[in-house]
C-alpha cells in the first residue's frame, strides 16, 4: 500500500560519483516503494512476495466483517463505511463483502496507489486518499510498516546521525539528526550508545493522526508488527521481502522496505493497544479441534472444521501472526 510519507522536504542528496547518490532512508523508501517503477506498483503486487493475515485465512476478513457489524450497532449506523486502508489489491475487502449477511448495506472503499484492480466488486469506490467525514471502520492491516521513515544510529561520541543510503544499499553516516526528529528519538527511542540505530517513526505518527481524523465516528484500526520503548531493538529493523523471504534492504525497486512500527508513539489519546491474538479471540477466532464425533458423525464436515482450526492457529499464534499489534482508536 502506498505509505503517506508526510509533507517535510526531503534530505538533499549529496554526490557520491559514478553517477548514485546517498540519501536518507526515508525519500530512497518512498521512491523504492511507490516511484514510477516502485514495488507496491508492480503487477503481481504484494501478495506476489509476502503474505499477510488477509492472505492466511478467510477467517481474519470475517472477524473484520463482524468488527464492521459491532461498530454500526454501536455508533447506530444503517449504512456503515468500510475503509481499508493499503488495501493491496482488494483481497481484504473481497472478502469481508463475501462474509457479511446477505442484503447487509456498507460503503466500502479501497485506498491503494496502485490502480484499480480488474474485477473487484463493483461496490468498491477506489481511492488513493481516505474518504473525508465517513462514519464506520477504517481498517488499515499493515499499513504503518509501510510508511517510509528516516533510519538514525548513534555515532562513536553517541551523537544520533541520519542515515543515508545509496541505490545499491551501502550506507553511511550523514549528519546530525535535529529538530522535530530529534525531539522524537528523545521521547520515543533514545540513542545514547555508539551503533545503536532507529527508526524515526514520526511520519507514520502523523499519517495514523490524519486517517483517524478522516472519520467522523466509528473505529479506526493498525494492525502491524511492533514495538513499544521497553522493547525497542538495539539495531532497529529495517529490512526487505522478496518472494517469500527476508532478504537486505535495498532501495532499487525490487523488494519490499518495511521496518517494525513503534506503536506507542503513534496511538492518540485514548487508544487501545493489544495484541491480534487477543483481539481475534474477542471476536470469535477459535483454534479449538473439533470433537472427534463429528468425525464418525459427518467426516467431510469435521475435515473442514480441522482446516479452519489448523488457519485460525496460524493466525492466532505466539510467535507469529498472534503477536501483530492492534492499535485502536475509537471516534
Amino acid at each position: 500500500m502506498g505509505g503517506d510519507t508526510g509533507s517535510d522536504p526531503a534530505d538533499p542528496a549529496p554526490s557520491l560519483g559514478g553517477g548514485q547518490s546517498w540519501r536518507g532512508w526515508r525519500e530512497a523508501t518512498e521512491t523504492a516503494l511507490y516511484g514510477p517503477e516502485g514495488f507496491y506498483l508492480r503487477p503481481e503486487g504484494p501478495a506476489g512476495h509476502f503474505r499477510t493475515s488477509v492472505h492466511a485465512s478467510r477467517l481474519f476478513a470475517s472477524a473484520v466483517a463482524r468488527l464492521l457489524l459491532e461498530t454500526a450497532e454501536a455508533h447506530g449506523l444503517a449504512e456503515p463505511a468500510f475503509v481499508d486502508l493499503g488495501a493491496g489489491r482488494g483481497e481484504l475487502l473481497t472478502g469481508v463483502l463475501a462474509a457479511l449477511p446477505p442484503g447487509a448495506a456498507v460503503r466500502a472503499y479501497g485506498i491503494e496507489r496502485a490502480p484499480r484492480p480488474a474485477g473487484l466488486d463493483p461496490r468498491v469506490t477506489w481511492l488513493d486518499e481516505p474518504p473525508a467525514g465517513v462514519s464506520g471502520l477504517l481498517f488499515a492491516n499493515e499499513w504503518l510498516d509501510n510508511v517510509p521513515v528516516d533510519v538514525a544510529e548513534a555515532d562513536d561520541d553517541g551523537v544520533p546521525r541520519r542515515v543515508l543510503v545509496a541505490a545499491d544499499g551501502s550506507e553511511r553516516l550523514g549528519p546530525p539528526v535535529t529538530g522535530p526528529d530529534a525531539d522524537w528519538l528523545a521521547r520515543w527511542w533514545p540513542l545514547t550508545e555508539p551503533g545503536a540505530r532507529a527508526e524515526i517513526g514520526r511520519p507514520r505518527d502523523t499519517a495514523w493522526a490524519r486517517a483517524v481524523g478522516s472519520l467522523r465516528s466509528g473505529t479506526a484500526i493498525a494492525v502491524d508488527y511492533g514495538h513499544t520503548k521497553e522493547t525497542r531493538p538495539f539495531f532497529g529493523t529495517l529490512t526487505g521481502f522478496q518472494a517469500g523471504r527476508e532478504v537486505r534492504p535495498v532501495p532499487d525497486g525490487s523488494r519490499d522496505l518495511t521496518a517494525h512500527v513503534a506503536v506507542d508513539a503513534c496511538a492518540l489519546p485514548g487508544a487501545r493497544l493489544t495484541t491480534q491474538r487477543e483481539a481475534l479471540l474477542t471476536l470469535g477466532v477459535s483454534a479449538s479441534r473439533p470433537s472427534l464425533e463429528l468425525a464418525s458423525r459427518n467426516p467431510k464436515e469435521y475435515v473442514r472444521a480441522l482446516a479452519r482450526a489448523g488457519e485460525a492457529g496460524e493466525l492466532l499464534a505466539r510467535g507469529g501472526l498472534g503477536d501483530f499489534w492492534w492499535l485502536r482508536q475509537d471516534r
